[in-house]
């Protein structure tokens, strides 16, 4: 929140050389229900964006202070502003960190045959990702020298077959513990390594209820232990503590049905207060992109707002405690 006002000083270009303007979208006609609850764009700040829309929004105060594009192509799924008031994001062919002025001061493209959807910060000098491929690769690099300093190779769906390269990762999180915590989105099951790449953890098929879906597209390890896991072919979101026990459950079912999502949830969000933010895509400009409830799944936010935002994956709220680039605080 302190560096909000670097997005909005004087001389902030409202589209940089370092952009590629977005097509515009087709106008929505379809308006949402009417007394959603919360208020709307004025509920949370936050950094948003999403798959199928390469434009990212600065929103406070209700209003969209901020927009970065990236024009054509595939696609944002993460993104962090730092407490510097840089945003670090994956733009799936490179990775890059910009300036609220929208100088970009370290990209990484993606090698040929890879893509790259994920990315963290771990201190203001180092970004964790993970490059999809054959095998796909975890790295931290340390983007003032360039150096990689890890690297190890994953597993992958066998025999290897370019057609899976694309949906193998979409998150990996660096835990306040050493740990890195990969949901494997084609191999149904999140793994915990530890800092030599021994597996300490897993949660996936066996461990759901019959006949569930599994395919996690997103893992957060949260303060109190327990990992919560975006599972998108299932259409819900579990919490599940490290006895791998189910603590907390989330479908779209739980929803009424005007604030229901038409597309499952990618991505969530955990909130000091203990409310979760879950994030979707949406389907044709239609049904809500973020709804926020309590512990006891009360609703108390829905945004459905296209005519000012596109589908959103990966939500960062800024008035959330914590120091984004310190692992395990920020729980997004």
């Amino acid at each position: 929140m302190d560096v909000l006002s670097k997005f909005t000083a004087p001389g902030v270009p409202a589209l940089a050389p370092e952009e590629a303007e977005v097509k515009p979208r087709k106008a929505y006609t379809n308006l949402p229900p009417a007394n959603l609850p919360g208020k709307g764009l004025a509920q949370h700040p936050m950094l948003f964006c999403g798959e199928g829309y390469n434009k990212m929004f600065l929103i406070a105060d209700g209003k969209i202070l901020w927009t970065y594009q990236t024009g054509g192509g595939n696609e944002y799924d993460d993104a962090w502003m730092l407490s510097n008031g840089n945003i670090l994001f994956s733009r799936m062919q490179y990775l890059a960190e910009i300036t609220p002025a929208k100088r970009v001061v370290w990209r990484y493209d993606a090698p040929t045959n890879t893509e790259i959807h994920c990315c963290q910060p771990i201190g203001l000098d180092k970004v964790l990702f993970i490059e999809n491929g054959l095998p796909p690769v975890l790295k931290v690099m340390n983007i003032k020298t360039g150096k990689v300093e890890v690297q190890h190779d994953l597993p992958f769906l066998e025999p290897p077959n370019r057609k899976n390269v694309h949906p193998e990762f979409r998150r990996v999180r660096y835990t306040a513990q050493g740990t890195y915590l990969c949901p494997f989105l084609n191999l149904h099951q999140v793994i915990e390594y530890d800092k030599n790449f021994h597996v300490i953890w897993s949660f996936g098929t066996n461990d759901v209820p019959s006949g569930m879906k599994f395919s996690p597209w997103a893992a957060i390890r949260l303060k109190n232990g327990n990992t919560l896991i975006t599972d998108e072919s299932g259409n819900a979101t579990l919490e599940v503590t490290p006895q791998k026990k189910i603590v907390w459950e989330f479908k779209n079912d739980d929803l009424p049905p005007a604030y229901r999502f038409r597309s499952p949830p990618q991505s969530c969000t955990r909130l000091a207060n203990g409310n979760t933010i879950f994030c979707s895509r949406g389907r044709r400009g239609e049904g809500p992109q973020l709804v926020e409830v309590t512990p006891d799944k009360r609703v108390v936010w829905v945004l459905e707002d296209w005519q000012d935002l596109g589908p959103a994956t990966a939500v960062q709220i800024l008035d959330d405690p914590g120091i984004p680039e310190i692992p395990g605080e920020s729980e997004h």
